[in-house]
Formats: C-alpha cells, structure tokens, sequence
C-alpha cells in the first residue's frame, strides 16, 4: 500500500510485462470465441440484430498502454454499462455522501430491473447499478433544463472516453418505444419521493445515455480511469477525483452483476459490470481495466464469453484483490 491523496491509501502493484499481456489477451480471445451459450437480448428490438460472432477483449494499462483482441472497434451501445459512470459524476457533482444518502448503495440482489427494488425498503431506496437508482442519479445531474442535464451526462461519459460520444439513434428510438417498465419505476419513485425532476423526463435522459454508442477499447479507457484514480491515460483529464473512485468501485462490487454479483466476485475478485447489449467491464485499480464485447448473454442478462474472459485473466494476470501468498521470513 501507499499513500497518495493525503491520507487515501491505495492498492499498488502493476500488470506483468506488456508481452505477457499482449499474449494473454489474445489467448482469452482464442479460447472463449468459440463457445455459443447465451442468447441475445431481444427486449429492445434493435438489439436483437446484434451479430452473435462478435467478440471483443481489451484492457487498457493506467499507463496507456492498450491491448485488444478481435472486434474491440465494434460500435454498440452502451445500455447498463453507464450506470457506473453516471454514478461517479453524480458523486462528483454533489457529494459522495449526499449521493449515498438519495440514491442507496446495497445490493438488491434482484434483477436489474425490478420494481421490487425500490418497493423492498419504506425510503425507496436501492442502488446505483440497477435500473431504480440510476434514473434516480440521472435526476440528480446538475442543470436547470432536460438538455443542460443531457449536455452534462454526455460530456462527462465523452471525458471518461477520452473522444466526443454520440448517441446511437436507432437504438434510442427503440428503446424509447419499449421502456414501459422504466416508466414505472420512475413513477413508483416519484411516489417513494426519490427522485428529483419529472419522472417521464428522467426515464428518457437515461434511456439517451443507455443508447450512447461505444466500442470495446472506449469502455476498456473508461474502466482504466476509474482504475487510474479518476485520471484518464490517454488525455490526462482528471474525470473525477480519486475518493469518488473509491466509492464508485464499492458498489460495482456489491452489484455490478445484479443478482449474480457474489457468484462474479468469487470467480473474479474485482469489480465488475455488465450490460444488455453485450458489454462488460472489469477495473483492477491501479493496474487497468478489462472490458469485452458479446451479445449472447446468461439467464441474468450478463455476457457469457465476457464473464469467461474476465475470470481467465484476473487469474492469470495476478489482479484478483483477494488473492495472497503465505509471508515467507527471510
């Protein structure tokens, strides 16, 4: 450990040489492109066409250095993936604290959108990483208007990124048409008086940045910053500051995965999230981040390859933050 930020001390340590990982990369490419469980997610039509074969690992280094493997400049959107960014900027905007006490940070361990995770408690509170607590954080974006909240979630996402982000249209417009559900969940908060704006309003800023189109090296750079103490590799730019990381990476923890977060964190060891279009992402702090592509995903709506990847390489590149040696005496 070391100190850095005052008193803020953080995990120290760096990736093996570039070759191994370079290496390993591919070779989790190799190994898990072939395995066809998992179905598309067919919820949102346009997500539906999403080509199967897909398949993208890279993982950017908090120096910079990128290593990818297949198709990691794919574009897709970036659905539930957001919702650990928008988090960190909200946390950032208002106070870590404050963010907390609106929005909940324990796990629901239910699916990521189910009404019961706001019915559960008499605040109405859940968390972040499910559908609830992140149209709940989108409410709380700083803004006098719809388009000033939206200007300030998609420069934020485009700093995370390191590159201007643009909104997949088809992808909006269809899920627009469908996010019935996301309609009534923001309603049922408005009742739990847990969210800040008009319901209707903040259920289509969320469904915009849900349909923000990234590839698998964006969201490998945007993991990286969070890896990296807020601090983008490639631009520099201090996104956020490196207490909000902190707390960011804690409840990716506790609910990344939704209902299957403690299964991910005993095969992984780090923080984690995943999203419906077949995306995931991994931070290792102070080493990278890992992120994938592929669209066939599990029963709990996680990518298959991208989980078999992720495990792959946290042990093989030594980044799972339980794992330890017996001290050896000199």
């Amino acid at each position: 450990m070391a100190g850095a930020g005052g008193s803020l001390w953080v995990s120290t340590g760096r990736l093996p040489t570039e070759e191994v990982v370079r290496l390993l990369v591919a070779e989790a490419h190799r190994r898990f492109g072939p395995i066809s469980e998992g179905e598309v997610a067919s919820y949102i039509p346009a997500l539906a066409s999403a080509n199967p074969a897909h398949f993208g690992v890279c993982l950017a280094a908090t120096g910079g250095q990128v290593f990818e493997a297949g198709e990691t400049a794919q574009p897709f959107s970036i659905q539930s993936l957001s919702k650990p960014f928008l988090f960190a900027l909200i946390c950032q905007a208002i106070g870590e604290d404050e963010a907390r006490e609106k929005l909940g940070v324990n796990s629901t361990g239910l699916p990521f959108n189910s009404v019961l995770a706001v019915e559960r408690t008499d605040e109405g509170l859940s968390n972040p990483m499910v559908n609830a607590g992140a149209i709940a954080a989108t409410s709380l974006a700083p803004g006098d208007s719809v388009e000033a909240k939206w200007a300030f979630i998609q420069e934020g996402f485009s700093r995370f990124a390191g590159r201007s982000l643009a909104i997949d249209d088809a992808v909006y417009a269809s899920e627009l048409a469908t996010n019935r559900r996301n309609v009534g969940i923001a309603t049922l908060l408005e009742e739990q008086e847990r969210i800040w704006m008009d319901p209707a309003a903040a259920t289509e800023l969320y469904t915009r940045q849900c349909a923000l189109s990234v590839t698998t090296r964006d969201l490998a750079l945007m993991a990286a910053t969070l890896a990296n103490g807020g601090r983008q590799p490639h631009s520099g730019d201090q996104v956020i500051e490196p207490l909000i990381c902190q707390h960011v990476l804690a409840v990716m923890v506790t609910a990344g995965l939704y209902e299957t977060s403690g299964d991910w964190l005993y095969d992984t060891g780090l923080p984690g999230k995943s999203g419906v279009s077949g995306g995931l992402i991994t931070v290792a702090p102070g080493k990278g981040g890992l992120a994938s592509y592929s669209p066939p995903l599990d029963a709990s709506g996680n990518s298959v390859r991208g989980q078999l990847a992720a495990s792959f390489l946290s042990e093989r590149l030594g980044l799972n933050l339980f794992a330890s040696r017996p001290f050896a005496p000199a």
